[in-house]
């Protein structure tokens, strides 16, 4: 999704709800079964969802220096946002005889028909960061706390808001969620959502637009989709929030606050205020407090700059240690550790092993760097202007 830690990790018990699935129930062999011989110089396949989004090429790259220098061969795919790419590209993996599968899914169900080739194929599987969902054929699932993504984000906007201390608002916040067919996105809004609700049934927080149908105080996870935005894209939020300002904020009214779940979603707000609203000035009251996740270049600019709030820093370069140390540990035939919670597919409860995000904000900036995450140069140039 390293530093100085706010957050306690979330019981791996809680996480086990059932997740969303499309279609019908799925076969594949169970997923703790089978033995998988493998040795330096075997074939490791990773596949990652796309090379558009800054994390992504992080975690390909991460991934695939630790394999090989530890002496396997990697096939590292990057699937264009095109679930059947990526289907296409995990088939290649299983011709190419990789022992190990691992799966970043731009799709989580559509990738199951291909991780099931794997598998029969005798390969174990690993979902990275996303769940692959609704089939038998996934061993082990490599994870942030998903939920508390979104409390990051929500006691950001709680705190600075002084909610806790009583502020009666009414406040005005607009509220987006990530892309639908991405299983993590509905856990980053519960997080959030169950801190902000109470604010909205008690009238404190209202959504004055009509954002996806409105969100209201009846509002609930089931309805996350509703305010989502397809493929995490910056210009699809950037038209969402033109609309929202031009429908409900064209005259000067106050906006308070934006529940963004992604950094490229928040850059996408920001754009539209820009261009919409100029009287909102960044670093004034008149600028709303914007959320963000993954501490992407943009959001450190834009942190530095005082036009975003907040970014959940989700160190890849700690999943992908996870995850090389669960791929050593299944090559030498031991028992995979630090499991600490399980995630149900709608077909098995994969067993997970979860990391903590950190929270980001300008008085903490400098932690990305400290954490081996950014350069001191890269950092000073996105943070002083000379980008």
């Amino acid at each position: 999704m390293q530093w100085k830690k706010t957050v306690a990790a979330l019981a791996g018990v809680a996480l086990t709800i059932g997740l969303g699935a499309c279609g019908g129930s799925r076969g594949g062999s169970s997923a703790q079964g089978g033995g998988t011989t493998i040795q330096k110089g075997d074939t490791i396949g990773v596949s990652m969802p796309t090379k558009s989004e800054e994390r992504w090429n992080k975690d390909g790259a991460n991934l695939k220096e630790k394999l090989e220098s530890a002496g396997y061969k990697v096939v590292l795919s990057f699937a264009d946002d095109k679930p059947a790419q990526q289907n296409a590209d995990i088939e290649n993996m299983v011709n190419k005889n990789a022992k190990i599968v691992v799966v970043a899914a731009k799709d989580g169900t559509a990738v199951g028909p291909a991780v099931e080739k794997a598998r029969d194929a005798g390969a174990k599987v690993i979902a990275y960061d996303r769940l692959i969902m609704n089939t038998k054929a996934v061993d082990y699932y490599a994870t942030f706390q998903l939920e508390q993504t979104g409390v990051l984000e929500a006691n950001y906007i709680i705190d600075k808001l002084g909610l806790k201390k009583g502020a009666k608002g009414p406040f005005n916040i607009e509220l987006f969620t990530g892309s639908p067919d991405d299983n993590n996105a509905k856990y980053f809004f519960k997080g959030a959502w169950d801190l902000l609700k109470p604010y909205f049934e008690s009238g404190v927080l209202v959504s004055p637009s009509n954002h996806g149908g409105g969100v209201k105080k009846d509002f609930g996870v089931k309805d996350w989709q509703h305010i989502s935005v397809q493929g995490w894209k910056a210009e699809q939020a950037q038209k969402d929030m033109e609309s929202i300002l031009d429908s409900t904020y064209a005259h000067g009214e106050r906006l308070h606050a934006v529940l963004s779940p992604y950094d490229g979603i928040s850059q996408g707000v920001i754009n539209a205020i820009q261009s919409k609203r100029p009287d909102m000035v960044p670093g004034s009251d008149t600028w709303p407090l914007i959320t963000g996740q993954d501490a992407m270049e943009l959001a450190v600019s834009n942190i530095a700059k005082d036009m975003q709030g907040e970014t959940v820093f989700k160190d890849v370069n700690k999943l992908a240690d996870a995850v090389y140390e669960m791929i050593i540990e299944i090559a030498q035939g031991k028992k995979v550790s630090g499991i600490n919670g399980k995630f149900n597919n709608d077909q098995i409860d994969v067993p997970s092993k979860l990391l903590d995000p950190q929270n980001i904000t300008k008085d903490n900036l400098d932690d990305l760097v400290k954490a081996d995450y950014i350069t001191q140069e890269r950092f000073d140039q996105l943070t002083k202007g000379n980008d």
